[in-house]
């Protein structure tokens, strides 16, 4: 039988940094913690150095994962990809303190020093932020790796944030972060982060966690781990952002065109048509009704979440709900060189 859309249940993850209340008055469930700042949807990937936190399970339990491997056609539309890779994953986060400077990889890098097909390209949608909220991404100057070095030695991260770009945020902003770029989270900001699938993270700035060198470099030595960050700088952050509202009738991209090869993320709203293929879909507004290329139904309201196989064929939605739709992007699959995974 192949598959339906389907409502996810909670995959809210702990995490040594702050957040968590925002996240679950915004979906409607009961509070977890305050450090419970994350919830990973229609994961099919673990976290870095823990295999048992990260995958999402399906209505009746069923890991994601699994049923994918079992079946990539119906829920993918293709069986070329590695098993149980959807392409995209994407992310609740909580930001209930300033999130440490950190960076992520390319894929060129993941894949000469971690044995990976994807690096961490990622981008964050907006849902709440505070009057004063903002975000930190790239360089305002060049910098050098010696540069680079010094900043990690002493910990001095009024000096890192000086040096980065800093940018306000507002609900409806997108921002998009490609891998190799150095960046911060301020507090007070509730986000969709929709990303390339792994959990790869290099921290320049470690205030706030005992963590040890293994996972701050992944396991790396610390030249070749600090050897990611790109040390230009980034001349045109305005790039990488973009504000976006929803239209009656459109699928409307919330992130700019430099984000597709990595991933997909757009507002849908009644009218309004997505091809058929594997998607992530968060409800950020209204209530409405999913409806499949067989007639098939599912109600949705603000604050689900769900996942929605390429079984479903062409799909749309019906009343006044507003969904944020994540999807592979168009490099998907990616080449993987011989022993990559």
């Amino acid at each position: 039988m192949s598959p339906d859309a389907q409502l996810l249940p909670p995959n809210v993850i702990e995490h040594w940094y702050a957040g968590g209340p925002a996240l679950a008055a915004w979906r409607g469930l009961a509070a977890v913690g305050n450090r419970s700042p994350e919830e990973w949807i229609g994961a099919t990937v673990a976290r870095f150095g823990d295999p048992d936190h990260g995958p999402a399970a399906l209505a009746d339990g069923t890991p994601l994962v699994d049923a994918v491997r079992a079946d990539p056609v119906a829920w993918l539309g293709r069986s070329d990809g590695a098993p149980g890779d959807t392409g995209v994953l994407v992310k609740l986060l909580d930001a209930g303190q300033r999130l440490p400077v950190h960076v992520h990889p390319t894929r060129d890098y993941a894949s000469r020093h971690l044995g990976c097909a994807y690096g961490k390209t990622e981008a964050w949608y907006v849902l709440e932020a505070g009057p004063d909220a903002a975000v930190w991404v790239g360089w305002r100057e060049d910098v050098t790796p010696q540069r680079v070095s010094e900043l990690v030695d002493d910990q001095d991260a009024e000096t890192m944030l000086a040096l980065m770009h800093r940018i306000p945020v507002r609900p409806g902003d997108g921002v998009l972060v490609p891998g190799g770029t150095p960046h911060a989270i301020g507090a007070g900001i509730l986000l969709v982060e929709a990303q390339e699938p792994t959990d790869q993270s290099i921290l320049l700035e470690r205030n706030n966690t005992d963590a040890s060198d293994a996972e701050v470099f992944l396991g790396l030595d610390r030249d070749t781990a600090l050897s990611v960050v790109d040390v230009d700088a980034l001349a045109d952050p305005g790039r990488l952002l973009r504000h976006a509202e929803a239209a009656p009738a459109k699928a409307v991209s919330v992130l700019p065109a430099e984000a597709d090869p990595y991933f997909r993320a757009e507002l849908l709203t009644a009218g309004a048509e997505v091809p058929a293929g594997f998607a992530v879909a968060v409800v950020v507004a209204g209530r409405g009704v999913l409806i499949s290329a067989d007639g098939a139904q599912l109600d949705v309201t603000a604050g689900h979440t769900l996942v929605v196989p390429a079984a479903c064929g062409n799909w749309s939605v019906d009343g006044d709900a507003r969904l944020l739709v994540c999807r592979a992007g168009t490099s998907w699959p990616p080449h993987r060189p011989e022993g990559t995974s």
